[in-house]
């Protein structure tokens, strides 16, 4: 498994999306977080086909803890099921990896 995670969901509006980055990182559950956008959207939802602008939340996370990182986000999102997808960080700067290991609560 790999050590480290980029974690991913969106939100409808910049604010929502620095609120919930600025909880994340304040709690130390992840390292650092980029709030993108506002990005198009394209997806089913509820049955029905939309279009939209979200802003795009990366959470950058140790794998220790990204349990506790998707409660968090879970709890604290405006959305009822919002995405929380993970994937693995195979490879990166060993000076990145390793802040990002001392900066996360878990890691």
């Amino acid at each position: 498994m790999a050590d480290f995670f980029q974690v991913s969901t969106a939100t409808e509006t910049r604010d929502q999306a620095m609120e919930l980055a600025r909880s994340v990182v304040s709690t130390r559950l992840a390292a650092g977080v980029q709030a993108i956008g506002p990005v198009a959207s394209v997806f089913w939802h509820a049955g029905e086909y939309g279009e939209g602008e979200e802003w795009q939340l990366l959470f950058k996370v140790s794998a220790q803890a990204y349990d506790s990182l998707e409660r968090h986000l879970l709890s604290h999102h405006p959305w009822k099921n919002p995405e929380v997808a993970a994937v693995p960080i195979v490879a990166g700067s060993a000076d990145y990896l390793r802040w990002l290991g001392a900066t996360t609560q878990l890691g």
